[in-house]
């Protein structure tokens, strides 16, 4: 492969044919998905890997996670086809609040139904389908891209040959519902949110910035501010911290949807492997594709002893822990240490591949 074509594609759509109709059995008359790919699809149609993005996140993993992709790396296009896929609910092209709705309307703002974590994969798997992905030698994600990966390999271990899940959990505690819950609450509270929606013109500046400022507080640790602010101000009294959070608060609600943001932090909410499933230890104990588990060890929000269990319960997971003071971001910062893990896990399987 030259060089030129380790540079990624622009982003892409796939129109699912009929519509797409989610784990409620609400129906999407319309659904598409926003892509982008690096490397080649092998005559196989095996080397596959699917990379699955954060809250809001997008399809550009190499933006927001480019350490780990690129050639020599982890996920290398000289030898993987790797796709990143916008999840179902967002607002960077796939199908979401933001998208047309039925009936001529501009957008389905706050009446696009309720996803899931399934729903998401659901819809991956249909986009593979027309990629003519025929398996994935690996299915990757942070947060909520490792609760996807996850779910991968709990819907389709036929096409898995393995997972990694980085900084996440087999189903949200009450811990992670509540600070998403205050954190809609924030939203839902603005006074300029009217009816599931902002005015046209009004900036959705005061409740998505709110959310964000909390949810940044669990990103990070206690360890990360104290080093990097201290008790510093600047001019006009505002400590440093508090102008960093609402600089990060201000940043997305200039680039996100609040109705997004609604709705994919429910679909956090609601993700549980075992639902439907049966018990869930005795679901996880089932799920016997390889897995790579790993641990932020300064992770507030999905702390180490959820990782844990992870890698006890599944019977062919791997469980590694990063030393890191970033928290729950350091997946996404600590990328030279994710791509040494990621890496050699992918060569233990590969070898356990060959013997067996």
């Amino acid at each position: 492969m030259s060089a030129a074509e380790h540079v990624s594609s622009a982003t892409r759509f796939v129109e699912l044919p009929g519509g797409h109709t989610l784990e409620s059995g609400a129906h999407l008359p319309e659904a598409r998905v926003a892509y982008r790919t690096w490397g080649r699809l092998d005559s196989a149609a095996d080397n596959a890997v699917l990379v699955c993005h954060a809250l809001t996140g997008s399809a550009d993993a190499d933006r927001w996670w480019g350490g780990i992709i690129g050639p020599g790396h982890a996920l290398d296009p000289d030898e993987d086809f790797i796709v990143c896929s916008n999840v179902l609910g967002s607002c960077y092209g796939t199908t979401g609040p933001t998208s047309a709705a039925p009936g001529g309307r501009p957008c389905w703002g706050a009446e696009f139904p309720a996803v899931t974590v399934r729903d998401m994969v659901a819809a991956q798997a249909r986009l593979l389908d027309a990629l003519c992905v025929r398996r994935l030698r690996l299915v990757i994600g942070g947060s909520l891209g490792g609760m996807q990966a996850l779910e991968w390999a709990a819907s389709f271990p036929e096409r898995v040959d393995a997972i990694a899940a980085l900084a996440t959990c087999g189903r949200h505690s009450a811990w992670c519902i509540g600070l998403s819950e205050a954190q809609r609450e924030a939203i839902r509270s603005d006074p300029n949110w009217r009816g599931g929606r902002y005015p046209e013109g009004v900036p959705p500046a005061a409740g998505l910035t709110l959310a964000r400022m909390m949810a940044m507080c669990t990103y990070r640790s206690r360890e990360s501010f104290e080093v990097r602010f201290q008790r510093r101000e600047r001019n006009g009294g505002l400590f440093e911290v508090a102008s960093y959070l609402r600089r990060q608060g201000e940043k997305l609600a200039d680039r996100f949807d609040a109705n997004c943001y609604l709705t994919l932090t429910r679909a956090m909410d609601t993700h549980d492997l075992a639902r439907g499933r049966g018990e869930y230890e005795a679901v996880l104990r089932s799920i016997a594709v390889p897995a790579l588990v790993v641990a932020i060890e300064s992770d507030v929000l999905y702390p180490p002893a959820e990782q844990g269990e992870l890698a006890t319960l599944l019977p062919r997971a791997h469980l590694a822990r990063i030393a890191s003071p970033h928290g729950h971001d350091a997946f996404l910062i600590e990328t030279e240490k994710v791509n040494t893990l990621v890496r050699k896990f992918r060569d233990r399987d590969r070898g356990a591949r060959t013997t067996r």
